[in-house]
């Protein structure tokens, strides 16, 4: 789990910087600093997206809309935003969500993407963590501006990132044989469609709830292997 370390520790600085550097920015420089993220979010998704070359379409597009409807179902936009809230009362008496949009956006940007899954597995398995390492320098940086302006919520998916990247780590056998080929490429699209809708909400065109759509990460390689076993 050395990589996976690692990474937490640069969410947590680039929080830190940001957190500091973000209250000496003008509003007008926020404000730019958000949109070049978000643009930059946008052009990372599609990458990701256009991971379905590897596998199918329909893998996709069924795993978001089955995934849209179970989390919405679910409630799990309104439980992820209340969990925020909660933290935020805690601490502060202003609003909360700064906090919650901070955690769910850093959460999914951090662990979203073939360099979680493979070089988790990769780390567990072999203990090789270059790849991780790699990704805890961009992710990083992507602390520090997000930080810069959503504030310190971005902190708190340093968690995220430790169980998520952990837990593929430390099941690095498990997954090994089932997160492979067009199982791989069809959880990144999908995951690559969800920081789409997350570059939409950054750029203030639309909030599209993508927590509701996180079950779309399960049901991507899910129908995968079930088109297999026909």
């Amino acid at each position: 789990m050395t990589g996976t370390l690692i990474n937490v520790g640069t969410v947590l600085a680039g929080t830190a910087i940001g957190v500091a550097a973000g209250s000496r920015l003008p509003e007008g420089f926020q404000k730019r600093v958000l949109a070049g993220l978000g643009l930059v979010t946008l052009v990372i998704g599609v990458d990701l997206a256009l991971a379905w070359r590897d596998s199918s379409p329909l893998y996709v597009l069924g795993a978001v809309l089955l995934g849209g409807l179970a989390g919405e179902a679910l409630g799990i936009e309104r439980r992820l935003s209340d969990f925020g809230d909660t933290i935020q009362r805690r601490v502060s008496r202003r609003d909360g969500s700064s906090v919650s949009e901070a955690f769910f956006t850093a959460s999914l940007l951090f662990c979203v993407g073939p360099l979680t899954v493979v070089g988790s597995i990769q780390d567990g398995l072999t203990g090789d963590y270059e790849a991780l390492a790699t990704k805890a320098l961009l992710d990083g940086f992507a602390a520090i501006a997000l930080s810069a302006t959503l504030g310190w919520g971005v902190a708190l998916s340093a968690g995220t990132v430790l169980i998520v990247q952990g837990g593929l780590s430390l099941g690095a056998g498990v997954f090994e044989d089932v997160l492979t080929g067009e199982a791989l490429s069809a959880l990144t699209s999908a995951g690559g469609v969800l920081i789409i809708g997350i570059s939409l909400k950054l750029l203030e065109l639309r909030d599209v709830k993508v927590g509701n759509f996180l079950p779309a990460l399960v049901f991507a390689p899910a129908l995968v292997g079930v088109a297999a076993l026909f």
